[in-house]
């Protein structure tokens, strides 16, 4: 629907009247942004509060960071082994005895009995030593945490890089849009003049018919466009969680890249959190083998117990008694159980490093394949521009030798079609070299919030750590839920 001279796309507008103002906007100078042509009077959304919104409002990020908390209960789970048991139990019943006894020189007695026996008390177990075990998986729980928050960070970044992708993607679908409408604008008019020329004898048939046929591809072309735009602004919503308004141009994150690929493998290598993140699952799982270890060893425990009794022998009376007691386990064969757990931990541990070494080169190779990716936007932008202009060049030239008959309508055609696909190829250009610095940045684990200096409240999952980690009662969460 039309509104002023524009025509909605999802929330998205395209000013069909200054496409020519477009392409010098987009095309005339070497600049590797994209320019969306839009109503006035609206505040621009930029890339910037674009990532600011995604940041705080995509669930999948929010869900990560949900299960960082959860990890953080496993270090309060893990002290809980150095912490006493206690125990309070309270029993109450009736107990009914009917008894006969035979006397001596003949006769018999017989007696019944009803007493209420009850009574309560407390128990308390310590444990003194468990092999260890108790500090291991606090350890291992603490490693746990730790990987969790690197793994925090790898989904954060993806997500900054999925919002980046997706405005930029909007706009360069905007932009094709746009061009592609304006090419139906001038197909049609070509085709009215070819018409004009046929009816007085200029020119056969034939071009008429090659001229329709090209304004029905263009107007397939600008359906497929505006069908892409529209899957694009659906995944800006799903990733920023707004529709799409007026967007701004976007810039390249040149300020976080580096000169020369090797120092941005560098980077990655020592900065990267997925790498981070199986260093501390490597941890986790060393520490587990000395919890499955510290069961081989002896355990030593101390049992307290207090108890009040009523009526427990006979009606009325009462025993009250108190106990301490030491109590040393050692374990002698387990069925081969501990021994079999303790090998599939090592096993464990092994396959852990060894998952290290693999991400180490996933990252290693996604530097790399980003890197090679910005080099080749660069070239291409370059070699679109210098494309845009000889097919300008050329397009003129076969007008004018149209106009006198020494080109055909077939030829004018032609050179429109290369004109407008090399003004695709720089938009999409364009888009790559944006896409690309933000993926490379990515891939050296340095696309966070804070690199980015986006203005947000940055997320600190150690407050609810600190908040958890050695909380002995309670069953309510931080937030009050």
């Amino acid at each position: 629907m039309a509104v002023d001279g524009f025509e909605s796309v999802g929330q998205v507008r395209v000013n069909e009247k200054n496409s020519k103002k477009t392409y010098r906007l987009l095309f005339g100078a070497m600049t590797p942004v994209l320019v969306l042509m839009g109503a006035s009077g609206v505040s621009a959304e930029t890339l910037e509060s674009a990532l600011v919104r995604a940041y705080g409002n995509n669930p999948e990020l929010n869900a990560q960071r949900a299960g960082v908390r959860v990890r953080d209960e496993d270090v309060a789970q893990a002290k809980s082994g150095y912490r006493p048991r206690v125990n309070a139990t309270a029993d109450y019943g009736q107990t009914y005895t009917d008894a006969s006894r035979q006397g001596v020189f003949g006769g018999a007695t017989r007696s019944s009995n009803i007493i209420t026996p009850r009574g309560f008390g407390v128990e308390i177990n310590q444990s003194i030593f468990d092999g260890f075990q108790t500090s291991n998986r606090v350890r291992a729980a603490e490693s746990g945490v730790l990987g969790s928050r690197e793994q925090l960070n790898t989904s954060e970044q993806s997500v900054l890089l999925d919002a980046a992708t997706a405005y930029m993607d909007v706009l360069r679908d905007t932009a094709i849009l746009d061009l592609q409408r304006n090419n139906v604008e001038v197909i049609d008019e070509q085709l009215r003049q070819t018409r004009d020329r046929f009816n007085v004898g200029e020119v056969t048939r034939t071009d008429v018919a090659q001229a329709e046929a090209r304004l029905a591809a263009s107007r397939s072309e600008a359906s497929l466009a505006e069908a892409n735009l529209r899957n694009s602004i659906a995944v800006y919503r799903q990733v920023v969680g707004v529709e799409p308004q007026q967007l701004a141009p976007g810039r390249p994150l040149d300020s976080l890249t580096p000169r020369s690929v090797d120092a941005a493998v560098k980077v990655a290598l020592n900065e990267h959190p997925a790498i981070k993140a199986r260093q501390h699952a490597v941890d986790v799982a060393e520490l587990q083998v000395k919890v499955a270890q510290g069961a081989l060893a002896p355990q030593l425990g101390v049992a307290g117990s207090v108890d009040q009794r009523y009526s427990s022998q006979s009606a009325g009376d009462q025993t009250f008694s108190a106990s301490v007691v030491a109590r040393l386990t050692v374990p002698i064969y387990e069925g081969g159980q501990v021994y079999s757990a303790t090998r599939q931990a090592k096993e464990e541990a092994g396959q852990r490093r060894l998952e290290a070494d693999s991400v180490r080169d996933q990252v290693r190779a996604a530097v790399q394949s980003s890197w090679g990716r910005l080099e080749a936007a660069r070239a291409q932008i370059q070699a679109a521009q210098a494309q845009i202009d000889a097919a300008e060049t050329a397009l003129n030239g076969v007008r004018e030798e149209a106009r006198v008959g020494q080109r055909t309508t077939l030829d004018v055609l032609n050179a429109q079609q290369e004109l407008l696909t090399a003004r695709v190829n720089l938009i999409q250009a364009q888009r790559d070299r944006v896409v690309a610095s933000y993926s490379l940045v990515n891939a050296m684990g340095r696309l966070h919030s804070r690199a980015l200096a986006l203005k947000v409240n940055h997320y600190s999952p150690k407050i609810h750590y600190d908040q958890v980690k050695d909380l002995w009662i309670g069953t309510s969460t931080p937030d009050g839920r």
